[in-house]
């Protein structure tokens, strides 16, 4: 079912749904969320490697991850509040929705032992009175939260917003968070109500009760250092308005069981609004609110604005072992430390910069919202793109002091997961290096100048801090070779020729390592057992690997052609490569692998390190049946064409024969796209998708030929996987068995069952899932070239579109109209000489 475009304006951000179509579980794509698909939204808000909260769909505020790591699903005594006043008696309410029913009986982390359901959640806000009903619709990086309630005459609209500003990172990557509560009186008469926000002090640490700062307007939340604390349990949560009205409680009513909350909701229902000083209290208190007087006339509206920052400058977070201390180096304690650390040296600086730019940066981001959401494409691609992009609010993203980018895989609920901007994973994230070109390249350099050793052995793990690393475990083909194909594409996106040229000495050692460890004979093909994203071996040639190597040499003829190099030998093993892959490994529909242990220099897989463990007597009997664990064989899989998709989106250019990478592609959507997986056999992680979900999985046997220990995660179903198929589909001009893979996976994560704003594989916000960015450059076929200063634009939408494009140096929108390219610039500049138009 199809609806009519609608636009609404919120603040200065033009909200547009364009063809939204309903879901199953009654959700449009790119449009609100109420009901059951309200139950799960969380949407993150915060700077990138800077700390993340989320506002949840129902307006409460949640996984709140201020002290560099995350802490998913911690909720505080932390709320908004309002207090209509009334001859007939007060009406109270939190400023939420109804608190869904799934958290009536669910686990809450940091609650204690008398906090969690089977003790009645004592350490919750559950039992206060909320609006009756609420909506949730994004336009990232804002969120909306709409209340209604019979009994108040105010309708209120909660936007919650962080600065996002592309193409430039500094002003993306600060710990602060915006919510304004607009309030409407929808009564005929004149309304005096009191608007309270109120906080628990969540900064103290365990057995130490904090302090508690009066501000500005607000509140500083505080837990200073000394006293015998640890460094990183310094930390600091600041909430401010501007109003000249406001009024600030510091210090809490202090007692024992209830009595601080229950004088709290108190002060609520009786309309307080008064100042009390943390000095004048005697000593720490336990929370914190701040009160805004309103007067309302009939239809007039206010907005509060709620200003957010922390400060946490110190941490105990580390990965990749305990650093190597050379001769003559000085041994000294090594943590992470965030980017904005080095910018503020105080939590006060940190409301300054706030309270002085809010404005500038709300109107810079809303220009970028307004922009993205500016399009003619469809609905489910808008939404996919868009809630991904909050992985970069999430924890999953730190960014250290010095201004270089490192990242988890994704997070567990109270640490990263997979550490070391994990080069097998990040091949598929495509966001970054189109928002923040510049950010994207610090990865490059920490990977071909810190992970690589003399011998172009690259680790695909770096440490944090970011530091050299061991050698000690194979190198990851598709995440080695992909690098090589990631330095061409930013290098054609940012149009620095004199970057790619100092980064080429190891571009080429990396590359000649891979020929070296993978294929000795120059075969043009991986045969050699080579590591990979499903953190096992591959043995023999197979297609998934080998077209990223085919990628890696053509983009390497590329680069080393326009800086004068040799490189007839890449170019050479391109030719042999392709012709064997596209001869020894079809099957006339789809690529496969021949497995080979016989003639390799790797010697006998019980011999070989392995991820996943060795041979067990009965795995040696399958070894004598089948050959080595984790293969695929005859399998059609889903990431079988994987490194032709990163060429193409890299602008590197075709790899493989182009109708059969075509046919692969339509292999994967007949074979491995499930409707259903009621009746699928995963006896690996089911929780991605499961039961009536529908999903792409990773690998299927539609031929025969099973083995009887596949690669690990074959029954599986990732959003990143999922994303790049469609995008490949769509570039080969298959559109609707694209879309229509892209409406099953969002279809999972509709808020009923699952966070719509978080994709996870390996824990929460998962990088991989960021390759749904490329769906946009899939449908338009726009593609800017900073070298060449071209634009090029080769559609595969019919007739006139609007779509969003992003340059190292601006943005803005591109697009046909009446059968002509355009683009319009909307900031910055990109500085394009001709468009190149194909039709």
């Amino acid at each position: 079912m199809k609806c009519a475009g609608i636009s609404r304006v919120i603040g200065c951000v033009v909200l547009l749904v364009v063809g939204s179509s309903v879901v199953f579980g009654g959700h449009e794509y790119n449009g609100a969320y109420t009901g059951g698909n309200l139950d799960r939204v969380a949407f993150p808000l915060g700077g990138i490697g800077a700390g993340m909260v989320c506002l949840e769909g129902t307006g409460m505020l949640s996984h709140w991850s201020l002290r560099n790591r995350p802490d998913i699903f911690r909720e505080h005594r932390v709320f908004s509040a309002i207090c209509v006043k009334g001859q007939d008696g007060n009406v109270a309410r939190v400023l939420e929705g109804p608190v869904p029913k799934w958290k009536v009986f669910a686990i809450h982390p940091g609650t204690g032992q008398f906090g969690g359901p089977g003790n009645g959640l004592g350490e919750t806000t559950y039992g206060l009175p909320r609006f009756r009903e609420a909506s949730f619709e994004a336009r990232f990086p804002f969120g909306v939260v709409t209340l209604e309630d019979a009994k108040v005459p105010l309708k209120v609209e909660i936007t919650g917003w962080s600065p996002f500003t592309p193409p430039e990172p500094d002003t993306s990557s600060l710990p602060v968070a915006g919510l304004e509560y607009k309030l409407v009186n929808t009564s005929g008469e004149r309304v005096e109500a009191v608007y309270s926000f109120n906080a628990e002090n969540f900064m103290a640490v365990k057995d130490n009760k904090g302090v508690i700062k009066n501000t500005e307007g607000g509140f500083i939340l505080a837990q200073p250092a000394g006293g015998g604390m640890r460094k990183w349990d310094e930390g600091y949560f600041a909430a401010f308005v501007e109003s000249k009205d406001a009024k600030v409680n510091a210090a809490w009513f202090r007692g024992g069981w209830f009595d601080s909350y229950t004088m709290v909701w108190k002060d609520i229902a009786e309309g307080a609004c008064y100042d009390k000083d943390f000095a004048r209290s005697g000593g720490p208190s336990p929370g914190a609110t701040i009160y805004v007087p309103i007067s309302l006339q009939p239809d007039e509206e206010r907005v509060v604005r709620l200003m957010m920052c922390w400060y946490v400058p110190y941490s105990d977070v580390e990965a990749g072992g305990p650093r190597v201390v050379k001769a003559g180096e000085e041994k000294k304690e090594e943590r992470y430390q965030p980017w904005y650390s080095g910018k503020f040296g105080s939590i006060e600086e940190v409301i300054e910069y706030w309270g002085k730019n809010y404005d500038d940066l709300r109107k810079k981001t809303a220009k970028f919202s307004k922009c993205f959401y500016d399009t003619t494409l469809s609905a489910e691609v808008i939404e996919a793109v868009a809630a991904n992009m909050t992985i970069l609010k999430s924890p999953t993203v730190l960014r250290q002091k010095d201004g270089r980018m490192w990242a988890w895989e994704g997070c567990h609920e109270v640490s990263g997961c997979c550490p070391g901007s994990c080069t097998h994973v990040w091949n598929y994230a495509q966001a970054v290096p189109h928002l923040f070109p510049s950010l994207e390249r610090t990865l490059r350099e920490t990977e071909f100048c810190v992970c690589q050793n003399a011998r172009g052995h690259q680790n695909f793990r770096c440490p944090l801090p970011i530091r050299e690393p061991g050698h000690g475990f194979h190198a990851a083909s598709d995440g080695q070779l992909g690098c090589v194909m990631k330095v061409y594409r930013d290098w054609r996106i940012s149009g620095d020729t004199k970057w790619m040229k100092g980064l080429w000495p190891k571009v080429k050692a990396s590359l000649d390592y891979c020929i070296k460890a993978w294929d000795p004979n120059h075969n043009g093909v991986l045969s050699e057992p080579h590591h990979n994203t499903y953190d096992i071996e591959f043995w023999g040639p197979e297609p998934m690997c080998s077209s990223f190597y085919l990628g890696a040499l053509k983009a390497a003829v590329g680069m080393g052609k326009a800086i004068g190099e040799d490189v007839s030998l890449y170019d050479e093993l391109v030719g042999k490569g392709e012709k064997f892959v596209n001869e020894e490994l079809w099957d006339g529909e789809y690529f496969y692998q021949k497995i080979q242990t016989e003639g390799l220099r790797a010697g006998s897989p019980l011999e070989m390190q392995s991820f996943g463990g060795g041979y067990t007597p009965e795995a040696i009997e399958l070894l004598k049946k089948e050959g080595p664990k984790y293969q695929y064989g005859k399998g059609c899989l889903a990431d079988g064409v994987l490194g032709a998709w990163l060429a193409a989106v890299s602008g590197v250019g075709d790899v493989l024969d182009q109708e059969k990478v075509a046919s692969h592609l339509r292999s994967i959507h007949k074979y491995n796209l499930k409707r259903d997986l009621s009746e699928h056999a995963n006896p690996q992680r089911p929780g991605y998708a499961m039961g009536d979900d529908g999903g792409l999985l990773i690998c299927t046997w539609p031929k025969g030929g099973r083995l009887s220990l596949p690669f690990v995660y074959s029954n599986e179903v990732w959003t990143g996987i999922e994303y790049q198929v469609a995008s490949h589909l769509i570039m080969k001009g298959m559109v609707s068995e694209g879309l229509e893979i892209v409406r099953v996976a969002r279809d999972r994560y509709d808020g009923r069952a699952r966070n719509p704003f978080n994709e996870y594989e390996c824990g929460h916000w998962y990088a991989r899932a960021m390759s749904s960015y490329a769906l946009l450059s899939a449908l338009s076929g726009a593609r800017y070239d900073g070298v060449e200063k071209v634009l090029y634009l080769q559609p595969r939408v019919k007739g006139d579109f609007r779509a969003f494009l992003s340059t190292a140096t601006g943005y803005g929108t591109v697009g046909v109209k009446d059968g002509k390219g355009f683009c319009e610039v909307v900031s910055g500049k990109i500085s394009y000489e001709r468009i190149e138009y194909i039709k």
